[in-house]
């Protein structure tokens, strides 16, 4: 409930600073939250958080992808903005140090040194990275070229 509280507090912030870039993006933030809640009806908690600001980030970077395509550069600048909104309330992401070495780590634990059964590889690296905001892209990437 703390990320609510203090997105309520920024929105304030921002209508009183007429910032109306970040004023929409804590708007977008605080009504995806609020929707979360009412339909899962059980409290935000830590991991929930993350999962809809996850889920606003990728959004942001898809329809920065298409903007860009299109041509519509003010568009794409302002989903952008939006995008940096989102991504200050997540946690920091790791480095690529400490994803190398959780993957590393995973490989360790698990023994598995086979592409096919690359799944259990991701999970033990997900456990690892817990907390941390990461993408799982970049994570299937790394650990395709680890066990390559």
């Amino acid at each position: 409930m703390a990320l609510l509280d203090q997105i309520q507090r920024d929105m304030v912030a921002a209508m009183k600073a007429k910032e109306e870039v970040r004023l929409g993006a804590v708007r977008m933030i605080k009504t995806a939250l609020t929707k979360w809640q009412t339909d899962n009806a059980k409290p935000l908690d830590e991991a929930a958080e993350l999962q809809v600001l996850s889920i606003l980030v990728k959004q942001r970077k898809e329809s920065i992808a298409m903007f860009r395509t299109a041509g519509r550069e003010e568009s794409a600048a302002r989903e952008e903005a939006e995008l940096a909104v989102v991504e200050a309330y997540m946690p920091a992401a790791p480095t690529d140090a400490e994803v190398d070495a959780a993957i590393a780590a995973a490989i360790a634990e698990t023994g598995i040194t086979d592409k096919a059964k690359m799944g259990l590889v991701m999970n033990a690296a997900k456990a690892r990275l817990a907390g941390k905001r990461l993408d799982g892209k970049v994570l299937s990437d790394k650990v395709r070229a680890a066990l390559g």
